[in-house]
């Protein structure tokens, strides 16, 4: 298996879902899909059958037995090594102390917001951060749903991140169409129109 298996950023999620319990592949197909959305878009299921496959080759997991469910085949339960819990560790260790710069396709489109021009930029920020407005509230009732059920907040402190992210996100949405309706931000002269093939 390629080392770069092991690079993917599914990796420490599925050595996360590992030290919780053990488990097969389906399952934590399944419980990543459920825990958040970012995960389902990011993984199919041969991406993470390969995954586990690499991290059984780094000795990070092992295969625990069989579990059959109904009718459906075998499929093979793994664990979380001694070994692959001190990766967990150490990723999460280093990921926490040292920040990246992580690239977002919101990121990329705005370099080019330029192009959209001030109407246009104005029109789709305002609906960005509608659509943002709307699913923060709900994330936000659901975290509150699961205090409010003593769920420790250790358990839900991703939820937390990811609103206070979303928070920033429309507080900058704000101040962008904010500052294109006023002037403050300005565009230059239009471009010459791109020559045709």
């Amino acid at each position: 298996m390629p080392r770069r298996a092991l690079d993917n950023p599914l990796v420490l999620a599925v050595l996360g879902l590992l030290l919780e319990q053990p488990a097969h592949p389906y399952q934590m197909l399944a419980e990543l899909r459920k825990r958040s959305e970012n995960h389902a878009a990011a993984i199919n299921r041969g991406s993470l059958y390969n995954i586990v496959q690499a991290l059984a080759e780094a000795g990070w997991v092992a295969a625990r037995g069989q579990q059959r469910e109904g009718n459906r085949p075998e499929r093979t339960v793994y664990a979380l090594t001694p070994a692959g819990h001190q990766e967990l560790v150490h990723r999460l260790d280093t990921q926490i102390r040292t920040p990246e710069r992580e690239f977002s396709r919101f990121l990329g489109a705005v370099s080019y917001l330029g192009a959209l021009g001030p109407d246009g930029a104005t029109e789709a920020l305002t609906e960005r951060g509608a659509r943002l407005h709307e699913r923060t509230a709900t994330d936000q009732q659901r975290l509150a749903e699961a205090l409010a059920a003593d769920v420790p907040r250790l358990h839900v402190i991703e939820a937390e991140y990811a609103l206070a992210l979303a928070r920033s996100e429309l507080a900058w949405i704000d101040a962008v169409v904010a500052d294109i309706r006023t002037g403050a931000l300005t565009w230059p002269a239009a471009p010459a129109t791109p020559l045709a093939p």
